[in-house]
Parts: C-alpha cells; sequence; structure tokens
C-alpha cells in the first residue's frame, strides 16, 4: 500500500527467474508482439482495401484478428516493463482494468466466432436466401451484440470486486487473470453465480451453437455435389482450428483457478505464456493461409514488396 498516493500495489508472482532471464524474456515477447501487430494488421488492412473481400465473414475476421491486437496490447506492453523491473507490481485499479478487457475480449471472440458459423451456415445451407439475411444491419447488430454484450457481464464481477477487502496481495501469474480471485478476503457468492452466469451465456451456449451449425453444415454437404463439401472445407476449417485452439486456452484459464497452488509455478508460467502469444500469432496465420481469398492477396502483396 502507497499510504501518500492511496494505492494498492499487487506483486505478479508468476514470473520464473526473472532476474537471470529478464533480457531473453523482453527479446522473445517484444518480437511475438510486434509479429502480432503485424500479422494481424496485414490481414485486417487486406480486408478493408480490397472489395472482394467486404463480405460478412471477412468483416467477422477482421474484427476477430482486431480482438488478438487490444488483447495482446492489453498484456505485452506491462509485461515488458515488468522484465526489465526490480519489481513485477501493479496497482489493484489497472488489474481489474486488465482482468476485465481480458475477458471482455475473451467473450467477444467466442461471439464473433458464433457469428462466423452462422453466417457459414446461412452461405452454404440456405444459399438463396443468404443476401436476404445477412445484409448490412444483421452484420451491424451481430457484431455489436459480440463486442457489448461480454463488456456489460464482464464489468459486474469487476465492480463486485473494486471495494472487496484484500488479505493476499500477490497474484500468481504474470496478468491479472481469473487468480485475481485468490487475493481476496472472503469469495463472494454474487460474483461466483454471475460469473457462471457469465461463462454459460458468452461462451458454452456460443460452443455449442457452432457446433451445432457445423454439424449441420457437414451433413447436408456430405449430401450434396463435390463443390458444396469442397467450399465448406475451405470455409469451415479455419473457423474451427481457431474455435479449438482458443477454447483449449480458455479451458486451462478456467482450471488453473481450481488447482490454484498445486499448479506448479513453471508450468503455470508456460502456459499462460502461450496464451499470450500461441493464439494472438496463431489467428492471423490460420486465416492468411487457409483462406482462399486471403491468400491470394498476401501472396500478392509480398510478390510486389520483394519487387519493390
Amino acid at each position: 500500500m502507497d499510504d501518500d498516493l492511496n494505492v494498492t500495489y499487487v506483486t505478479l508472482g508468476g514470473h520464473v527467474e526473472v532476474y537471470k532471464y529478464r533480457y531473453l524474456y523482453f527479446f522473445i515477447i517484444f518480437t511475438a508482439y510486434i509479429l502480432i501487430i503485424c500479422f494481424n494488421f496485414t490481414i485486417v488492412c487486406l480486408i478493408c482495401f480490397h472489395k472482394n473481400l467486404h463480405e460478412p465473414m471477412y468483416i467477422f475476421i477482421a474484427a476477430l484478428l482486431l480482438n488478438s491486437v487490444v488483447f495482446s496490447t492489453n498484456i505485452h506492453p506491462k509485461l515488458l516493463i515488468d522484465f526489465l523491473s526490480e519489481k513485477q507490481i501493479i496497482s489493484y485499479s489497472a488489474c481489474l482494468f486488465q482482468f476485465y478487457l481480458c475477458y471482455t475480449l475473451s467473450g467477444s471472440e467466442f461471439l464473433l466466432l458464433a457469428a462466423m458459423a452462422y453466417d457459414r451456415y446461412v452461405s452454404i445451407c440456405k444459399p438463396l436466401q443468404y443476401p436476404t439475411i445477412m445484409r448490412k444491419a444483421t452484420i451491424s447488430i451481430l457484431l455489436l451484440l459480440a463486442w457489448l454484450l461480454p463488456a456489460f457481464q464482464t464489468a459486474v464481477p469487476v465492480i463486485l470486486s473494486a471495494d472487496m477487502k484484500l488479505c493476499n496481495l500477490v497474484v500468481e501469474g504474470f496478468f491479472c487473470n481469473n487468480s485475481m480471485y485468490s487475493l481476496h478476503c472472503v469469495s463472494s457468492r454474487a460474483r461466483s453465480v454471475f460469473g457462471v452466469v457469465t461463462l454459460i451465456i458468452t461462451a458454452l451456449f456460443p460452443f455449442l451453437f457452432i457446433l451445432f451449425t457445423y454439424t449441420r453444415i457437414l451433413i447436408i454437404s456430405y449430401r450434396s455435389c463435390r463443390d458444396v463439401r469442397k467450399k465448406a472445407a475451405q470455409t469451415c476449417l479455419p473457423h474451427l482450428l481457431v474455435l479449438i485452439s482458443f477454447s483449449c486456452l480458455c479451458a486451462y484459464d478456467i482450471i488453473i483457478v481450481r488447482l490454484g497452488s498445486d499448479f506448479p509455478t513453471a508450468a503455470r508460467f508456460i502456459m499462460t505464456l502461450q496464451t499470450a502469444l500461441y493464439h494472438p500469432l496463431f489467428n492471423p496465420i490460420i486465416y492468411g493461409l487457409k483462406m482462399k481469398e486471403i491468400s491470394k492477396h498476401l501472396k500478392r502483396l509480398i510478390c510486389q514488396t520483394k519487387v519493390m
């Protein structure tokens, strides 16, 4: 506690031998952060500048990639500062804000993936109705829901946590995720119940909806001609890969809170590092390589750069 400023600081205790490897950690995270920004913004710019990519599916992809950039910016700059600092600390208010952005963006990602699944379902299973259903108004509503619903839902546990008494000032992680709840003297039943409701609405329901839509697409494409099966595989596979990757990381985040201190610090550090690095890098690579139209524009851009 800083008595002069009346600010409570929390120690980020998830770092492993930071004094020994600080410059190595700094180089890895800094390089990864630059690559995340470059890769994601390259795909977003391609979608913005090319009219044939101004379709619902690509707009949702652009929104997903922007999420990755904001998610990384929420974690990486603070992480870089911590590697070069004597103490790895964060104010409690900044910790709450980092927690808020982290889970708002995570919920948003599930809802954007659900919107993509719905778009693919209408495109493949109801092609004649596609222009009528997937209008600009529909896309705008889906985007607003994907961003605003998690934002409002995550705000409630953050507000409830803001005035709770702290008995522990060490977070078992290198950024403020679910492990932040271990700081409080008593657990809030209202917050726990609301957390479960939020998890069901922003993660479980979208996940089940995605599975349902892709199962329907699989059944219909299996009964259809070869071209339909090819189209379904080309457009749905990248979304499924991203869904599986992100779901595994979210499952880890939930499990780690249950295990608490029983989970080894080094293993926790490696797994949490994957959350911060792997997924934001994985998204643009998958969409850049697996989405045919994006891949074409990407290859042209690379060829033009080589000529220059």
